[in-house]
């Protein structure tokens, strides 16, 4: 399956460090290094919105259709109205600000960053600010789903509850002590999955019928080399909205590859690309997915690449790779 690569008129010049679509558009949200937010049009094939930033962006998230919010290298957080474009900011952290993610719950910005934090800012209320946590360790990845907030701190996975977070839920320690690099929930079921420097991908998986948790680890992404087995790091995963069990896993060197959880296969691979793989997101039906090639903040290297943002429209040859088809839809 080839995808389609997003044209800008003014090419993204520095990495790509999130994409994610609308809650009910296939409007895409970009954060980059070079340091800018945008808006792009999928459909119509037009960016929408180019906002400048003073640092680079590391994190972005919706609030709302046309809402967002963006976390930068600065410690800022900042809100945008992706109408006018007019973008304001709400706070900073007293370090680089990692993580952003919106609970429509509680109507809190969820911020985490590298002054070990987590910050939930109240845009609405008397009250704007509210410390949530102060870690041991730096927030490398964050998720949330509900009031299930999901966090990768070091080589451990720990959950809070929104309604309350004085003290951490369950705290899951990854294998040997391995660093963590990404984590995601999971859309329709309490759960998550986390994809790991050496190429190993975690899921847990609740199911609220039944009592048969799922648990269980794999190798994801080895790669052979002069006949050699060379481990490489997932730099994200993501879970289609609509399928259930299915969802994707994007490496180091530049490879999407599309499991089904329920039972424990790979399905399909989509062409390899330029750059490492940065970020992965699903559009709200679950048949689009949009693609970020790019180097990551994690690699110290110059671009040989230019970024690419590549979106794939899943066919019912692709939908059909999965155990129940198109049956499995929600």
């Amino acid at each position: 399956m080839n995808g389609s690569c997003l044209e800008f008129k003014n090419p993204i010049q520095d990495a790509i460090s999130r994409v994610r679509f609308a809650p009910q558009s296939n409007n895409l949200l970009i954060s980059s290094w070079d340091p800018c937010l945008r808006l792009y049009d999928v459909d119509c094939s037009q960016l929408r919105l180019e906002a400048p930033s003073e640092a680079a962006l590391l994190d972005c998230c919706f609030q709302e259709e046309y809402v967002a919010f963006s976390a930068a290298s600065d410690g800022s957080i900042t809100r945008y109205d992706l109408h006018s474009g007019i973008s304001n900011k709400i706070g900073n952290h007293d370090d680089i600000a990692t993580c952003v993610e919106y609970s429509t719950e509680t109507r809190q910005v969820i911020t985490a960053g590298f002054d070990k934090r987590i910050i939930a800012w109240d845009i609405f209320g008397a009250k704007p600010l509210v410390y949530l946590r102060n870690l041991d360790a730096e927030v490398e990845s964050m998720s949330l789903s509900g009031y299930e907030l999901i966090m990768a701190v070091g080589s451990s996975v720990d959950i809070y509850d929104l309604r309350n977070s004085d003290k951490c839920v369950q705290s899951n320690k990854f294998c040997m002590d391995v660093p963590i690099r990404c984590v995601s929930s999971i859309p329709y079921l309490k759960g998550y999955a986390v994809g790991s420097v050496d190429g190993r991908v975690k899921l847990e998986i609740s199911y609220p019928s039944s009592s048969n948790n799922m648990g269980y680890m794999f190798r994801c992404h080895p790669r052979s080399r002069d006949g050699r087995n060379h481990l490489v790091p997932v730099n994200a995963v993501a879970f289609n909205p609509f399928i259930s069990g299915a969802f994707v896993t994007g490496d180091n060197v530049g490879y999407v590859t599309a499991w089904d959880a329920k039972s424990r296969r790979r399905l399909f691979e989509l062409p390899g690309c330029a750059n490492s793989i940065a970020s992965l997101t699903y559009n709200n039906e679950g048949q689009i997915l949009a693609v970020a090639s790019s180097h990551t903040y994690q690699e110290a290297t110059e671009i040989e690449n230019p970024p690419q943002i590549i979106v794939h429209k899943l066919d019912e040859s692709h939908l059909g790779s999965f155990p129940d088809g198109s049956s499995s839809r929600k």
